[in-house]
């Protein structure tokens, strides 16, 4: 008789039920030993054998109120129950907790409470460029893969294990988003899991060697950047050259780690978290080249430029929603005009090669893009221009206060982005009358929440005597940490019932001791300083912003021998010299001949 399909079927399951737990079994254990382990599994998991037990109790328990005197004794009974126990069979009685023996005598498992955080709403309002109020649904939802919502979880769980870090948030002001400041002790170990990915990949490609290089883990640039971002301000970078690859990598796993962070507080993103602009498409190869093995992580990068036809990088982002993206900035402005992308709620902006940007004349559409993304998003600007034309575009960029990053010493990387203004002037009084005007013009924005602060750096002479007179008069009030000058100050002073802010004044002997990085307008109203001076004054003030100014006043009989040094200061910072200062030089090379 021919077996059925059937049949055969159910013997080849047999058989491959038979294989299986041979491989489950893999420890050879006799079945003695076997039995102990599941009996002291079913007791550690509360299943036990309840009829057979109770039979086992009642009988022994009659038998000795029957028969104890004649069959056995206590001991005896005890004996065989503490057995019958010792093998998983005891059972447990009710109690008034449990009436029905429900939990077979274990306890109920309680949640330890948690509080509540002091300010939800403040961890809710970190999320850059977007609304304080979070919404509980959106009408487009992300369409991801059940492996990449894996990704999605194992990021989240790997983000901050063994770093409880607090986070300060501030409220939405006039509907636009604050941007938050959190303070880290390290970084966390999702952000050091992008960086190895990274590194493993580019090791493997040939284009990074750690044996040449350090690994990215201990690059000096990017603890540095790290600390910076970690502080909630904008960074500027001055040393001189475009990102480099140790460089994008920071940036991107910060970039990572933020975006696990947040998703951890239950936030989400509709918007790409980071806009990576870049004046090339070699460019932009370079960075996705680095991003591309987080992708691995759930991260995914989209790279924008005029080399692909535009229609297919239209039909490439409807298909899915990148968190970060890479582009030029003419063929995203193309892409925002045709709402094929939405960078509305971008929280970190990073502006590359600067210089190239400026020379092929698109950093109006920089400014275009920066005023597409609501809020206030963190910025990040590559300075490897020289020259003073790209300050303007840096500052639109850069409004809020900023850290300085470079590992580079030099005078231009230092005093980058601080103008150095020099006037040459025919007398004493009109030296002291350009140094009120410029005073005046610093505090000309009244409307500022917080005015310009300005330092006066002057000599011990009676010139300074004057100053403080004619800023009297003006309303002025001086504050100074010099105690030689205090005494003088304060006997000058006959105010006029003028309230201005205060000016902080300096003696030249007293600046290693004078903190120069908060005051943004330093004015040296008599060259009384040395060239080292000079320069230390001026890489050492503005530190926290992009406007800082320098201003001197030269004499034509006094101040000439300075003029020459002073012209390869503004040469070498790449500011324009003016043409009285080079004549005062001439002047003065002639008169030493």
């Amino acid at each position: 008789m021919v077996k059925g399909e059937d049949a055969i079927r159910r013997r080849q399951n047999k058989t491959k039920r038979k294989k299986l737990q041979k491989k489950e079994s893999s420890t050879n254990v006799t079945a003695r030993v076997a039995a102990i382990i599941a009996s002291k599994q079913r007791r550690k998991a509360g299943k036990r054998r309840q009829c057979l037990d109770l039979v086992l109790r009642m009988t022994f328990g009659l038998l000795y109120l029957d028969f104890g005197l004649w069959f056995m004794d206590s001991m005896q009974v005890a004996f065989v129950l503490l057995i019958y126990e010792a093998r998983g069979m005891c059972f447990s009685l009710p109690t008034p907790d449990d009436p029905f023996n429900d939990r077979h005598g274990k306890k109920e498992f309680q949640i330890k409470e948690t509080k509540k955080p002091m300010s939800l709403k403040d961890k809710k309002a970190f999320v850059k460029g977007k609304s304080a109020v979070l919404k509980k649904g959106t009408e487009k939802s992300r369409e991801k893969s059940h492996t990449f919502m894996d990704l999605k979880e194992k990021r989240s769980s790997l983000n901050l294990e063994g770093t409880e870090l607090p986070v300060n948030g501030k409220p939405a002001v006039n509907g636009l988003q604050e941007q938050a400041c959190e303070y880290f002790d390290r970084p966390s170990k999702f952000l050091i899991l992008c960086l190895n990915a990274i590194e493993n990949a580019l090791c493997h490609n040939g284009t990074y060697n750690v044996e040449e290089k350090k690994p990215l883990f201990v690059n000096h640039w990017g603890i540095e950047f790290w600390k910076c971002y970690s502080s909630g301000r904008d960074i500027i970078e001055t040393s001189g050259s475009s990102s480099t690859v140790e460089h994008i990598a920071w940036m991107v796993s910060t970039a990572a780690d933020s975006i696990a962070r947040n998703e951890k507080e239950g936030l989400s993103f509709t918007s790409p978290f980071l806009l990576f602009l870049v004046p090339s498409q070699e460019k932009a190869a370079k960075v996705r080249s680095v991003c591309k093995p987080l992708k691995t992580l759930g991260i995914h990068t989209v790279s924008l430029h005029p080399g692909a036809p535009i229609d297919h990088q239209i039909n490439g982002l409807k298909s899915c929603e990148p968190e970060f993206l890479v582009s030029t900035p003419e063929r995203l402005l193309e892409l925002v005009s045709l709402k094929a992308v939405d960078i509305s709620g971008v929280s970190l902006l990073v502006v590359d090669g600067l210089e190239v940007l400026c020379k092929g004349g698109y950093l109006a559409n920089v400014n275009s893009i920066r005023q597409s993304i609501s809020g206030r998003p963190h910025t990040v600007v590559f300075n490897d221009c020289i020259n003073y034309a790209s300050v303007p575009a840096i500052q639109n960029l850069l409004i809020r206060s900023i850290c300085r990053l470079s590992l580079n010493d030099s005078v231009a990387s230092q005093s980058a982005c601080i103008l150095q203004s020099v006037n040459v002037c025919a007398s004493e009084e009109e030296k002291l009358l350009k140094g009120i005007q410029v005073l005046d013009n610093a505090y000309g924005n009244s409307h500022c929440s917080q005015p310009v602060k300005v330092l006066y750096v002057v000599g011990k002479d009676g010139k300074f005597q004057k100053l403080v007179s004619a800023l009297s008069l003006k309303g002025y009030s001086i504050s100074t940490g010099s105690k030689c000058i205090l005494s003088k100050v304060k006997n000058s002073l006959d105010t006029d019932g003028i309230k201005r802010p205060a000016v902080s004044m300096v003696d030249k002997d007293h600046i290693d001791t004078t903190e120069l990085g908060e005051y943004e307008a330093v004015i040296i109203p008599d060259f009384v300083l040395s060239i080292e001076n000079y320069v230390q004054i001026l890489t050492k003030m503005a530190r926290h912003t992009v406007k800082g100014v320098l201003h001197s006043f030269f004499t034509k009989e006094d101040d000439a021998p300075h003029a020459g040094k002073l012209i390869e200061i503004l040469e070498q910072c790449g500011q324009a010299v003016p043409e009285a200062l080079r004549d005062l030089s001439v002047t003065s090379t002639m008169l030493e001949s």
